[in-house]
C-alpha cells in the first residue's frame, strides 16, 4: 500500500472517530488540550481562540449549559421554547455566523434587584438566551486556561471545586492552629472590577485580540431598567451579577490577589497567613494577623481598585468568638461529655436557618390552594437544597437544625391546612405534616 493510500486511510479513520464522539466528548478533548498546555507552559499566551467560539459542537454545548441552568427571558422575551419550535439548529447557525463575521453585538441586559436577607437589595443581569450562549460558549473556550492557573485556595464558581472544599480547608487550618480570622467583605466587587487592568489579567494568558473584543462588548453592554436603557460606552468598572461570564471574570481578577498571598517569600507566607477564597469572600487565617499584613492586603487592595467594607470586615480569635463564612458558623465548642476537651463546631448560621424558614412561609403564602402533591413538590425543591448545601458529612453539624427546621414544618403546615379558605381540603384539622410525608413524599428534614 502507498504513503498516500495510508494517509488517506488514516484520514478516513480520524474523520469517522471525530464523528463517532458525542459532543461533549469533543469538547471534553479541546479542554483537556488547552488545560494541558495552559498547565504544562506557564509562559504561554493563546494568540488564536475565537474561531473555536463559534463551532457548531460548542455552541449546541452552550446552548445544552445555558438551558439547564434556566432563567428568564431577557429584553426580547424569547424564551428556549420558541428557539426550538423555530428551529433550533438555524437559530445557533445565525449566530455562529454572526459571531464568525464579528457582527455580532448583544443585546441591553434587563436589571432587576433582588432582596438580601440583611433587608438590602442587589442588583442582577439578566441577557437575553442569545446573549448567554454567545458567553458560555466563550467561557468554555478560556475556562480550561486560566483552570491551569488557579490557586487551590479559590473555591466558588470553579469546576469540581466548592463551599463545602472551602469548609473542609477552614477546618484544617483551625485544627492546625491557624485561628485567627480576619474576614473581609468587598465593596461591591462586581461592580468595582476596572476593565483595563481586567483585561491586562486576562492578556496574561489570552492574547487573541477577538476575544478581547468579545469580553468588552459584554463588559460595556446597555443596561435596560424601569423602561430605559443606559449606555455602556463610557462605563470603565464593573461586571454585572448573574451574567454567564461574570463569575469566571470575577475568579481570574482575584487570582492576581490569591497569588501574592500564596507566593513563597511573600510578606503573607513568611508570617504563615493563608487566603480562603470563595467568589468575592475570602478569609485569611493565621496563628496570628498583625496589623502589618492587613495594612498590605489593603494596599493590594486599593492598586487593583477595590476597597475592603471596614464596617462588615473583622478579625477574630475563633477561639475565643464564632464567625460565619459562607452560610455556615465556626464555634469552639466545649464536649458535652467531657468539659475539658473541646472542638471545632460547624453548623448552618443562624441567618441561614431564619432564610430556610423565610423562603417556605412566603412559598405557602403564594401557592394558595394548590393540590398537596404540588404543595410538597414546590416544599421539596426548597428543603432538598438547603439540606444539600449545609447537611456536609466531616464539615457541618445539622442534627439540631434538622430538628429545628421539622419543627418549623410542622407548625407551619398545620396552620396553612387550619385556615378558613382551606377547610375543604382534605388535610384540615389533620396532622398535615405526617400524611404529606408518608403519602405524598414530603421530605422530612430529621430523616434526610
Amino acid at each position: 500500500m502507498s504513503n498516500q493510500e495510508n494517509t488517506q486511510r488514516d484520514h478516513k479513520a480520524r474523520l469517522k472517530k471525530r464523528c463517532d464522539m458525542s459532543t461533549q466528548e469533543r469538547l471534553q478533548q479541546l479542554q483537556r488540550k488547552l488545560y494541558l498546555k495552559a498547565k504544562h507552559d506557564k509562559g504561554y499566551k493563546f494568540y488564536v481562540l475565537y474561531d473555536k467560539v463559534f463551532i457548531s459542537y460548542i455552541l449546541k454545548e452552550a446552548y445544552r449549559l445555558v438551558k439547564v441552568s434556566g432563567g428568564s427571558a431577557g429584553i426580547d422575551n424569547v424564551s428556549f421554547k420558541e428557539i426550538e419550535a423555530s428551529g433550533l439548529e438555524a437559530y445557533l447557525t445565525e449566530l455562529g455566523e454572526q459571531l464568525r463575521t464579528r457582527s455580532y453585538r448583544p443585546d441591553a441586559v434587563k436589571r432587576v434587584w433582588i432582596d438580601k436577607a440583611n433587608g438590602g437589595r442587589r442588583p442582577l443581569g439578566i441577557p437575553t438566551i442569545r446573549d448567554r450562549i454567545a458567553q458560555a460558549a466563550c467561557k468554555l473556550i478560556i475556562e480550561p486556561i486560566f483552570e491551569a492557573d488557579f490557586e487551590d485556595s479559590s473555591y466558588g464558581f470553579r469546576p469540581k471545586r466548592n463551599a463545602h472544599g472551602a469548609m473542609k480547608a477552614i477546618k484544617r487550618n483551625l485544627q492546625s492552629g491557624k485561628s485567627e480570622v480576619y474576614d473581609a467583605d468587598l465593596s461591591s466587587y462586581f461592580d468595582s472590577i476596572p476593565h483595563d487592568k481586567l483585561l491586562i489579567a486576562i492578556s496574561e494568558r489570552v492574547a487573541d485580540k477577538r476575544i478581547h473584543w468579545l469580553i468588552k462588548l459584554w463588559l460595556k453592554a446597555p443596561v435596560y431598567e424601569d423602561g430605559k436603557y443606559t449606555s455602556g460606552k463610557k462605563r470603565k468598572a464593573g461586571t454585572p451579577q448573574g451574567v454567564v461570564i461574570s463569575p469566571l471574570l470575577a475568579n481570574i481578577y482575584l487570582n492576581l490577589l490569591d497569588r501574592i498571598i500564596n507566593k513563597p517569600g511573600s510578606l503573607f507566607a513568611q508570617y504563615g497567613i493563608e487566603i480562603i477564597r470563595y467568589a468575592d469572600d475570602f478569609i485569611l487565617m493565621g496563628r496570628n494577623i498583625p496589623e502589618v499584613i492587613l495594612n498590605r492586603l489593603y494596599q493590594i487592595l486599593m492598586r487593583m481598585g477595590l476597597t475592603i467594607n471596614s464596617e462588615k470586615s473583622k478579625r477574630v480569635n475563633a477561639k475565643e468568638s464564632s464567625f460565619d463564612f459562607l452560610g455556615f458558623t465556626v464555634r469552639y465548642d466545649r464536649s458535652i461529655f467531657d468539659s475539658s476537651k473541646r472542638f471545632w463546631h460547624i453548623r448552618p448560621s443562624d441567618k441561614s436557618q431564619r432564610r430556610i424558614r423565610q423562603n417556605i412561609n412566603m412559598l405557602l403564602k403564594r401557592i394558595g390552594h394548590y393540590r398537596p402533591e404540588d404543595v410538597v413538590g414546590s416544599l421539596n425543591a426548597r428543603i432538598r437544597g438547603w439540606l444539600n448545601y449545609y447537611d456536609a458529612p466531616g464539615i457541618s453539624y445539622t442534627k439540631i437544625p434538622k430538628r429545628k427546621l421539622n419543627w418549623y414544618l410542622r407548625n407551619r403546615l398545620y396552620r396553612y391546612y387550619n385556615r378558613k379558605s382551606q377547610r375543604k381540603s382534605r388535610l384540615y384539622r389533620q396532622q398535615a405534616f405526617n400524611i404529606l410525608v408518608d403519602k405524598y413524599g414530603l421530605i422530612d428534614p430529621v430523616y434526610y
